[in-house]
């Protein structure tokens, strides 16, 4: 069963749309102080979404720390992740994700698509994948 840890969650950050179906998607940055979901694979992730806010309602990001997060595939123990295009996490292939952004390694894995995986992310400096 996914679990999270400790976290550093900026404060002051509102919801830039509705994101009530986005708790544990990656987030990107859309204006000052506000995020939206993560739409493409080349987007430059915040954090994962903690909590389920309407547009303008305050948004709870993990930008660092241990947290769950729904997996678009299986994710495994040890792997890399990256965003998808619809803010699932994804697995990093090393050489080929030179358009994505290395955020997290997986603690503990998600058993099949669209579970919830436990990962340690930092968003706050990603890399490229590739």
């Amino acid at each position: 069963m996914a679990y999270e840890g400790w976290q550093f969650c900026p404060p002051g950050i509102k919801a830039g749309a509705d994101l009530s179906s986005s708790q544990y998607l990656f987030v990107k940055l859309s204006a000052v102080n506000t995020v939206i979901a993560c739409a493409a694979t080349t987007d430059i992730p915040f954090g994962v979404l903690q909590n389920a806010p309407v547009s303008g309602a305050a948004a709870v990001v993990c930008v660092i720390g241990l947290t769950k997060v729904q997996g678009d595939v299986n994710l495994a123990f040890g792997d890399v992740i990256t965003t998808s295009a619809d803010g699932q996490a994804a697995v990093a292939v090393a050489g080929t994700d030179t358009t994505r952004y290395a955020v997290g390694q997986v603690v503990l894995d998600n058993s099949a698509a669209a579970g919830l995986a436990t990962v340690v992310v930092n968003c706050a400096s990603p890399g490229r994948a590739g």
